[in-house]
């Protein structure tokens, strides 16, 4: 199936889009003006069945997937970068590391060019692409990311590392959230709040807290919410209560 092409793919997410959910989905995912994903275009297809779409077409070579992400519609971002993961999951099982790598750099790229821009497109590919290839290699460009004006370069870093927390590594994580701790952007505190969150659910409550100890009182509100919404009434109080007064 090798032959497959990116029209085919679109035509495939045509078929079982619904308008009325493009609406929704234009909503939800903040398209206005002003918004976080502002001018973004939704043909109206959930999650689980652009999955079951790119799922058809796991061949798709490299060059129709770039022309994926490089369409205006969501969706066709969102196919691309779901049968990207599949297609890096295979090189690695296969110890392709020269195939992982082209795909790594060719990710990357398309974050760098804004194609990979909004938080749920992030979410579905940083720790299925970056997160695997750095998980024994030295992590340098996830700070360079963590350091960029890009929100979604930023994001790209932090969820990347979840791929080391479920390997129990939570080093990186929080060294980045520490480095961003400051950062108040919102889809920035959710994301610091979020793995921060599952460090403490996934490795060890005790290095989470320790983390909290020293840092809680530089954590946005949003970030120090999420990172704390599974402890005990009591202790997320206490951790509330370190909070600097806003300036």
């Amino acid at each position: 199936m090798s032959d497959v092409t990116a029209a085919q793919v679109q035509s495939a997410l045509a078929a079982v889009a619904d308008p009325a959910d493009a609406v929704h989905l234009q909503r939800f995912f903040k398209t206005g003006p002003g918004e976080y994903g502002e001018g973004d275009v939704f043909i109206g297809v959930r999650v689980p069945a652009t999955r079951a779409v790119a799922k058809r077409f796991a061949e798709l070579p490299l060059g129709q997937i770039a022309e994926l992400l490089d369409s205006e519609v969501h969706e066709h971002r969102l196919a691309g970068l779901v049968i990207l993961n599949a297609r890096f999951a295979k090189a690695a099982k296969a110890s392709d590391t020269a195939a992982q790598q082209e795909m790594v750099w060719w990710y990357l790229d398309a974050v760098r060019r804004g194609r990979v821009n909004n938080w749920d497109l992030v979410d579905a590919s940083a720790e299925h692409i970056v997160g695997p290839w750095l998980l024994d290699r030295p992590r340098d460009l996830l700070f360079e990311l963590a350091a960029g004006e890009s929100v979604w370069e930023r994001r790209v870093a932090v969820l990347s590392t979840f791929a080391f927390i479920k390997a129990g590594d939570p080093s990186t994580t929080l060294a980045l959230c520490e480095e961003l701790s400051g950062d108040r952007t919102d889809l920035i505190q959710k994301a610091v709040g979020w793995m921060l969150r599952e460090v403490g659910k996934r490795v060890d409550r005790s290095v989470l807290l320790a983390f909290l100890d020293t840092h809680a009182a530089a954590l946005g509100r949003t970030a120090l919410s999420y990172a704390t919404e599974h402890l005990d009434p009591a202790v997320r109080a206490s951790y509330r209560a370190m909070r600097k007064p806003p300036e």
